[in-house]
């Protein structure tokens, strides 16, 4: 794995967040030190059957551990925090540098997986600066759908990358979040930014994201028409939504009571660092609901994505131990599905309604806006930054290219922007850039307590299971004599049903007892794995001829 960076260049590439949304994990070498930047997640798609997460491969940073000299975060999100516990569990003295809230969070984690005490975990702000032997990195302050967000400028004595985290330009953020530094930005525009690596998530809308406080109108006009109990699905990272959700609830005399673990910590950790307001008096448990009005209560659950565990999809399903849907409550999803969830989303949607509740949700109500920004913001980003280089970040392909085109209308030349892949690695002196080759940075799949132990090959198996079935067939054989003494039996599991099958059951059995007899037949010496192979390869093509699907063939033979 070796790389042609040379000693007078500085190197940034991703190990995750180029061509996806989600894993979000970028780094600045040069010479001897590597500074990365988050280390997130990616939630897994419908075709990753049983993966609970989808995170970076680390392998580079681990061969390189000695070089790593930190893990700096920009903010608390799950797509840039929530594969530190995997990565720390590689490279265990690293260590970490987050804003106040996204520290907190990642207190959470680390004391979950019990690596706390060994982690070196510390709180940074918009003037903190590290500085290394031959690196220094200090930060400016942007707005997010989450509070204390930053963003990232890694000094180098070839030139400074900026790396802007998730951003949005929200001139009138809520609660007690600061506007977006735009002073310091240009600042370091004007002093000269070697590159610019941007957050390209929004590249299709063609304007300015609207402000959380736009947000914040929609539910106070939403609630105010609401009679019955509410009940507020969101995400339980964004802060601002929850803020505003809790605030109109309380100008309207309702109690809250929150449900779903990750809510519950983001509303004490909230409360903690002074970002959400609500006296002790506000909140109230599931015992208390049975004696209030349902006028007077604001149910606040995670399960604005479709998450079977989450609490509204058990309140939906009529699963939940403490609360169901009564006649007259409304549902408020205060969130968009995130790729991959549409489905599960509508689900629960279709569940609540037949359930008896209204259900508010979509782009049509104004309950959500995103925390990206959009195209403006992008451009207003780059002229700020004024960057010799770009990079597009954080986002799909199609995000990269139309970033890429949006940074060529904002003077920076078509040869200096790149469009990259996770593990390309662009190499850069004072005036010029160039790609310096690749390392392996493939998706590593977390699946139970299982890191990287499943391949494309298992999650191969498990779709044709689920698509195909499976089909075991059970004989005992004499290897000397070359007789078959049992069977073959055929067992089937999502294929077809025995009971109703039994012609085709018959044909098959007939079919592998031939196979095994030709296959003794036709070699002189037989292996347990040519009989195997056989039986797989004969009654694989005989299945498909008859019933055009291909189950997996498992042949388990007793040998004597």
């Amino acid at each position: 794995m070796k790389l042609d960076i040379k000693k007078n260049e500085v190197a940034a590439f991703a190990v995750g967040g180029l061509g996806e949304i989600g894993k979000n994990m970028y780094a600045v070498q040069y010479q001897d030190e590597i500074i990365v930047m988050d280390a997130g997640i990616k939630f897994p798609e419908d075709d990753l059957l049983g993966i609970d997460y989808v995170i970076s491969d680390y392998s580079y940073l681990k061969q390189h551990a000695d070089m790593v000299k930190a893990l700096v975060i920009t903010h608390g999100h799950e797509d840039h925090i929530g594969g530190i516990p995997y990565f720390l569990k590689e490279l265990p003295t690293v260590p970490v540098y987050a804003p106040p809230l996204a520290a907190a969070l990642i207190r959470g984690k680390l004391e979950e997986h019990g690596i706390l005490r060994e982690t070196e975990l510390h709180e940074i702000g918009e003037d903190d600066v590290l500085k290394f032997d031959k690196i220094t990195v200090d930060f400016f302050r942007t707005t997010h759908s989450i509070p204390d967000t930053l963003g990232i400028a890694v000094h180098t004595p070839v030139g400074v990358i900026v790396e802007t985290g998730d951003f949005k330009f929200d001139l009138t953020p809520v609660g007690n979040q600061p506007a977006p530094n735009l002073q310091r930005m240009a600042k370091l525009g004007s002093e000269g930014v070697l590159l610019l690596m941007s957050d390209s998530t929004n590249a299709e809308i063609p304007n300015f994201t609207k402000s959380e406080r736009f947000v914040g109108h929609s539910i106070r006009h939403i609630f105010e028409g609401i009679e019955g109990r509410i009940i507020f699905a969101t995400f339980a990272s964004n802060i601002s939504r929850i803020a505003q959700a809790t605030e109109v609830a309380m100008k309207n005399g309702r109690k809250i009571a929150v449900f779903g673990r990750s809510m519950e910590t983001a509303i004490v950790n909230g409360r903690e660092l002074g970002y959400l307001n609500i006296p002790d008096d506000v909140l109230v448990d599931a015992h208390d609901l049975n004696h209030l009005p349902a006028d007077k209560v604001m149910i606040l659950c995670t399960g604005s994505q479709g998450e079977p565990m989450a609490a509204l999809s058990r309140i939906a399903n009529g699963t939940h131990r403490q609360i169901s849907i009564q006649p007259g409550d409304t549902v408020v999803f205060s969130s968009n599905p995130i790729p991959g969830n549409t489905t599960s989303v509508n689900a629960v949607i279709n569940q609540l309604e037949a359930a008896g509740a209204d259900v508010i949700h979509g782009k049509i109500n104004n309950i959500h806006t995103s925390g990206h920004g959009g195209q403006e913001e992008e451009k207003l980003m780059l002229r700020l930054i004024k960057p010799k280089f770009f990079m597009a970040c954080h986002g799909e392909y199609r995000m990269q290219k139309l970033h890429t085109e949006l940074a060529q209308q904002c003077d920076v030349p078509a040869e200096n922007c790149f469009i990259m892949e996770n593990g390309d690695v662009l190499a850069m002196t004072e005036n010029s850039a160039r790609r310096a080759g690749h390392f392996p940075a493939s998706d590593v799949y977390i699946d139970g307590s299982g890191i990287g132990d499943i391949g494309n090959a298992v999650i191969r198996d498990r779709r044709m299971l689920s698509e195909e079935g499976l089909v075991v067939v059970v004989a005992t054989i004499n290897m000397q004599k070359h007789t078959v003494l049992a069977g073959p039996d055929l067992l089937s599991r999502g294929f077809v049903y025995m009971r109703e099958s039994g012609e085709l059951i018959n044909q098959a059995q007939r079919r592998v007892y031939r196979t095994i007899k030709q296959t003794f037949t036709n070699n002189e010496k037989v292996s347990e794995a040519m009989l195997k192979d056989a039986i797989s390869d004969s009654l694989s093509d005989f299945l498909f001829d008859r019933t055009e699907r291909k189950p997996i063939i498992i042949p388990m033979l007793i040998t004597l």
